[in-house]
């Protein structure tokens, strides 16, 4: 059965599957930085980028920062949605399978952190998961009501954090020195383990850095993917997604494109201005615009893929909606030729790359993780890492 027959029949539409597709690429290119160099410090650990280097970092935090993880974060709540659907046309159970699907996530969360990447996104999506359950049963007007109201909290929590850190800095600078040298000692740590450990010790390094990035992750985070998931969830019962053509999807790229952009790209100048990577006033200052201005930036890119979504079937499109098909797949793969490429048990390039240099690489393998789940699904109907989760979820089941 073709890609189309297939989705069709599964009561499906293209538009999901290019969302994907697109969150994927945004994805590798803002998840390198933590596999190419020290975490805490990123690109500009040894000072302010110049160059190419700073635009090319610029132009990813304007267009993907915190915008590819709502985007895929929007995708899980449409998928949640369709679950709850096929359960209902089957006339089956849907809570026992939906528990076994989230403690799936978990078991391969905590796999990917230990063998490839400490910021791995999977754990945190179990956790939410077990919060999205909740809202199962609201009405479309509520669920709106509640991700509204969960991305103002979220705002309201980043901007607390990083005027706190902020106000830290002019007011008690003797303490944020000693934070700020404790992060210093985490960066030479990630340098000597990476740039020239095992992998055994690479293990233990990244739990020990993955230990902060699930407080973080939650904190700065968590709570906003968590309205996206209820968004996405909204999107489906509203009958949106099935519907490319609505003119809420033109308002989104007409008039929350152009406001998401402007805003993120000035929260964009702050960080790459900064010195002292994300340790300092400047870069917190461009996580509040950041947070801020990303759902708009987030809704007019669900804009542009609707519009494509509606247009003829091409094969250009057919070809990446396949690949979206096999989202954990790719998202895993990517963190597997990640891994190989910068640790010292790979190729052994962690922080030597350029951050231009980095980001064509992560472009680079954005599409090609998309590109070879694709050929897969020409000849096998799922991903490899699709299969064995629905293995596991439905227990054999069909």
């Amino acid at each position: 059965m073709s890609y189309l027959s297939e989705t069709r029949e599964a009561g499906r539409e293209v538009f999901p599957d290019l969302a994907r597709a697109f969150a994927l690429i945004g994805i590798a290119l803002v998840n390198v930085a933590v596999f190419s160099h020290p975490m805490m410090g990123g690109y500009s650990a040894e000072g302010a980028l110049s160059g190419a280097d700073k635009w090319s970092y610029f132009l990813v935090n304007a267009f993907f920062l915190m915008k590819s993880y709502t985007l895929f974060s929007f995708m899980f709540g449409v998928g949640f949605a369709y679950q709850m659907k096929a359960a209902e046309r089957r006339g089956v159970g849907f809570a026992g399978r939906y528990w076994r699907r989230i403690t799936g996530l978990l078991v391969l969360g905590l796999l990917h952190v230990a063998l490839l990447f400490q910021g791995d996104i999977l754990v945190i999506y179990a956790i939410l998961g077990c919060l999205l359950y909740v809202f199962r049963n609201k009405e479309p007007s509520a669920l709106i009501r509640w991700a509204v109201w969960l991305y103002v909290i979220q705002i309201l929590v980043v901007l607390l954090a990083s005027g706190s850190f902020i106000l830290g800095m002019t007011m008690a600078p003797e303490v944020m020195g000693k934070q700020i040298a404790a992060n210093d000692e985490l960066i030479v740590t990630s340098r000597e383990v990476f740039g020239a450990g095992t992998f055994v010790q690479s293990i233990a390094q990244r739990f020990t850095e993955w230990s902060s990035v699930i407080t973080f992750g939650m904190l700065m985070q968590g709570i906003g993917a968590m309205a996206f998931f209820v968004f996405g969830l909204a999107a489906v019962r509203m009958g949106s997604i099935s519907d490319p053509s609505r003119p809420f999807w033109k308002r989104c790229r007409h008039v929350f494109l152009p406001i998401g952009i402007f805003g993120s790209a000035i929260g964009a100048w702050f960080i790459v201005d900064a010195d002292g990577g994300m340790m300092s006033s400047g870069a917190m200052l461009g996580m509040i615009f950041i947070t801020a201005f990303s759902p708009f930036s987030t809704a007019g890119y669900l804009g542009l893929i609707a519009k494509w979504a509606e247009t003829p079937d091409g094969a250009l499109k057919i070809f990446l909606a396949r690949g979206g098909t096999a989202s954990l797949t790719a998202y895993l793969l990517q963190s597997l030729i990640f891994s190989l490429a910068f640790n010292n048990y790979g190729l052994g390039y962690f922080d030597e790359m350029s951050a231009v240099g980095t980001i064509i690489l992560a472009l680079i393998v954005g599409f090609g993780s998309i590109a070879l789940s694709s050929l897969w699904r020409l000849v096998f109907p799922r991903g490899p890492m699709e299969f064995l989760l629905r293995r596991w979820t439905y227990l054999g089941a069909r």
